[in-house]
């Protein structure tokens, strides 16, 4: 019989995007030494991607039990050959990394229907193992969520990222006047007049030292990895997380936030950002956009204003800066259309570098075609 269940799991309210498993693969059958029989090797555990599955959904389904493949039948006289055992099945959502008890990946589904071997079954008794069976692998995995969007959110708490997010999507996340309101990745859609959607993920905000795993850490910084683009968003008042924490202008917070994303992975500062400058509602607004603008055209300037460890090794360049409101309005349609360009213009250079490789490679193969001497068993037409 094929058992399927968790065993532990990290949560955030309803949220689940950890989990960890135990698998075994079958045990193989029995040989048939007076016969010369091979027993049926164990069945294999199989970590398979669904689109519609969630790791909270396997939790709820396989609440104790754990993950094993079914034995290998035995060899008999009627069938010298026994079948395989039944394979084990664990669904998940798509965008799960697998990793083993060591932090060692085994792989990643990016895809529906996207399959990785976790857990082998142990061959069959046959004459290399004096017909004896071999038990399945046992193994503990890691199921690790990292949510795909074509955007995600980045900024400080209270910086306005769900009010926005509820303002282009249909997404209904918690919104309060403090710092944490958003305890769990928020995903919403864009939908466009011809029907396009993006997708926007909304994660908690990141405070100094979010790197080392303060605040919220590596449990959502992770999730940015798998966007196609980042929007950050500031507060342009400024921010400051707590009586006793020291107060960031706009351009700090731009470069905290920078330096917190290079120390976590440098290849996040190399995603296609934009910038959207929020609460330009508030007194004064205009004139701090306008120094933030100088700020941001002309960094160096200000540098000086930080200590050496707070200044990333490279700035990030915005594609677009765009000043918004989510209380009056203003510039979110001017946002919605520059997601829109911005993430066209980066598929349109993928699509661009993938039709030069191909061409690349196409020539390399014609030239190599070109220059191989004829076959001296090829016939070739002649004058008798």
């Amino acid at each position: 019989m094929v058992h399927c269940s968790c065993v532990l799991f990290r949560k955030y309210g309803n949220f689940i995007d950890n989990l960890r498993l135990f698998t075994k693969g079958g045990s193989g059958g029995m040989g048939y030494p007076r016969l010369g029989g091979e027993g049926g090797k164990g069945g294999d555990v199989w970590v398979v991607a669904h689109k519609k599955m969630t790791l909270r959904q396997l939790k709820d389904k396989y609440p104790k039990k754990r993950f094993v493949a079914g034995e290998g039948a035995n060899s008999r006289v009627s069938a010298l050959k026994g079948s395989k055992g039944k394979d084990c099945e664990i669904p998940v959502p798509v965008g799960i990394s697998v990793t083993d008890e060591n932090g060692k990946i085994i792989g990643e589904l990016n895809k529906e229907e996207d399959r990785i071997l976790v857990a082998e079954g142990g061959i069959g008794g046959k004459l290399l193992t004096n017909f004896l069976p071999l038990k399945g692998q046992k193994r503990i995995i890691h199921l690790d969520l990292k949510l795909i969007a074509d955007v995600g959110l980045v900024g400080f708490p209270n910086a306005g990222k769900s009010s926005l997010l509820s303002r282009i999507s249909h997404a209904k996340p918690a919104i309060a006047d403090y710092a944490f309101t958003t305890l769990k990745p928020e995903l919403g859609k864009i939908m466009y007049n011809d029907f396009t959607q993006i997708s926007v993920a909304d994660l908690p905000g990141l405070i100094e030292g979010a790197h080392m795993n303060k605040g919220m850490g590596h449990k959502f910084l992770k999730h940015i990895e798998r966007t196609r683009q980042l929007l950050f968003v500031v507060d342009i008042s400024g921010f400051q997380l707590s009586s006793q924490t020291q107060y960031r202008t706009a351009f700090e917070t731009i470069i905290l936030l920078t330096k917190e994303l290079e120390l976590y992975k440098e290849e996040l500062q190399r995603k296609p950002a934009l910038l959207a400058v929020n609460k330009m509602d508030l007194p004064h607004a205009r004139d701090k956009f306008h120094e933030l603008i100088n700020q941001l055209q002309n960094p160096k300037d200000f540098l000086h204003l930080f200590e050496n460890q707070m200044i990333p090794e490279r700035n990030m360049k915005f594609q677009h800066i765009i000043p918004i409101s989510t209380i009056t309005g203003e510039g979110i349609e001017e946002l919605k259309n520059y997601i829109r360009k911005s993430l066209d213009e980066h598929a349109n250079q993928e699509n661009e570098v993938h039709f030069k490789k191909q061409l690349h490679n196409l020539r390399i193969s014609n030239t190599i075609s070109y220059s191989k001497p004829p076959s001296k068993h090829v016939v070739t037409s002649g004058r008798t």
